[in-house]
């Protein structure tokens, strides 16, 4: 058994503008609209939580798609506040060991070949799995003044992208050790490898973008419509 959990209480400070970035129109639909049918028109996933902002107005109130059951849960402050949110929101028939996928609501343009490859590595692999793509450019590392300080190897080096799967039990256990620990945990897998475990790398499409700028919507707007 497969669920997705979906982290979606943040207002998108960073992109600006009145409406959180996941509820932006993209190709005739809101951003978080294509990642759940992504997610739920997979064979493989049986159910979706999304974690809101309290009194969230934009909220379509999905209930089902795809046929399948959407439970909509009050997030918190940081990702993984609402992660955990949406964990204990899942249904009790959702057994210890389900595969859980967490998934950007503003990353629409997920593939299901991305969805096949990561549950068969994270079902392979005890620590679990994320999509990631490695890093290809330059990196910089600036110095005063916005002056180039070192060129850093790029070798090994990895950008994550989502979802991320991990067992319920294991994931539950390793957000709420660091929770306990006041780690601001910037993904799921990070809380993981605190546990010592090492999550395996799934080489991913570059084209599965998270929207954090005006010019990441225009490009996934573009790929949504040649897509469709």
């Amino acid at each position: 058994m497969s669920w997705a959990l979906m982290p979606a209480a943040g207002s998108g400070r960073r992109f600006g503008g009145e409406v959180p970035k996941q509820y932006l129109a993209a190709a005739g639909k809101p951003l978080i609209a294509h990642a759940l049918e992504a997610l739920l028109a997979h064979p493989a996933i049986d159910g979706a939580v999304v974690a809101l902002a309290a009194n969230d107005p934009h909220w379509p109130g999905w209930t089902s798609l795809h046929g399948k059951p959407v439970i909509a849960c009050v997030g918190g402050l940081e990702r993984a506040d609402s992660v955990l949110a949406a964990l204990r929101a899942l249904p009790a028939s959702v057994p210890e060991d389900a595969l859980l996928l967490v998934h950007d609501a503003a990353r629409p343009n997920l593939r299901a070949d991305d969805i096949d490859k990561l549950i068969d590595a994270a079902t392979a692999c005890a620590d679990g799995a994320v999509l990631a793509a490695p890093v290809r450019d330059t990196l910089k590392r600036a110095g005063e003044s916005a002056r180039i300080a070192a060129t850093e190897p790029r070798e090994r080096l990895w950008r994550a992208l989502t979802p991320q799967a991990f067992r319920r039990d294991l994931l539950l256990r390793a957000l709420e050790a660091a929770q306990v620990a006041g780690v601001a945990v910037t993904d799921e897998a990070m809380a993981v490898e605190r546990l010592g475990l090492h999550p395996a790398l799934v080489e991913g499409r570059e084209d599965n973008l998270k929207v954090t700028t005006p010019a990441d919507l225009a490009l996934v707007e573009f790929l949504l419509a040649r897509n469709s």
